[in-house]
């Protein structure tokens, strides 16, 4: 803080944010510290390339009041952003009720024992877009610590899903050969109780024939309709 006998600045450097062809601006807060009206006027090295508003005023005792500086939008870039441009807040003591209109140049004339005060504030560039940190490498020629992280976590997940496709296939054929076995066992079955039944059928077309040509009992007729049921349901 910029601090006279008479007004104290906030903040006591000028700082705008540069970019080329972009105006940009700040603030200025003043603070009479007297319990008398204080004059002030701001005036600068580049009138051309700042506006500063407003640029004359009259504080009340013990009142603050801010000012604006507005750059105007920059061709080219000073040389590492040093900026040799300068302000210069004068100040003044003044009649009790004065007015913007009351102030002439005559009143921050240096003469006859008058005391005029003056503050300088220098004038500081930042730049808009500064260059983002490069990040730290563990070892010289090394990527950064947290992308070998990345890419190990991604290759493991690639090696997860290529195993568990190759796991899948052996998996769905151990399975068929299950199934294929289980219907060779069943059919060998089948065929051997067909076998059976082709054997029982010849027995009783043997006592059959042997009970002479009287003809068939009931019972048989019953036991050859069964047996000729269950055979065609083992075939089909």
């Amino acid at each position: 803080m910029g601090s006279g006998d008479l007004i104290n600045i906030h903040p006591s450097e000028l700082k705008f944010q540069f970019e080329l062809k972009k105006q940009s601006s700040c603030s200025l807060q003043l603070t009479n510290k007297t319990d008398k009206y204080v004059a002030f006027k701001v005036k600068t090295t580049n009138a051309k390339k700042y506006c500063v508003r407003p640029n004359v005023g009259v504080l009340l005792p013990r009142t603050t009041c801010n000012v604006t500086v507005t750059m105007q939008a920059p061709k080219e870039a000073p040389p590492d952003l040093q900026c040799k441009d300068k302000f210069l807040l004068q100040s003044v003591v003044a009649l009790d009720g004065a007015t913007t209109k009351d102030i002439t140049q005559e009143m921050f004339n240096k003469e006859d024992g008058k005391v005029v005060e003056e503050l300088k504030l220098r004038v500081i560039y930042i730049p808009a877009n500064p260059p983002s940190p490069v990040p730290e490498e563990s070892e010289e020629g090394s990527p950064p610590r947290s992308s070998v992280l990345e890419n190990g976590h991604q290759n493991r997940l690639l090696f997860d899903a290529v195993s568990g496709s190759l796991e899948d296939p052996k998996e769905k054929t151990s399975e068929a050969w299950s199934i294929i076995s289980r219907l060779t066992e069943e059919k060998t079955s089948a065929l051997q109780q067909n076998q059976n039944l082709h054997g029982e059928l010849d027995l009783l077309k043997k006592e059959i024939n042997k009970s002479g040509a009287g003809g068939f009992s009931f019972l048989h007729v019953v036991l050859v309709g069964f047996l000729s049921i269950l055979f065609g349901y083992l075939v089909r």
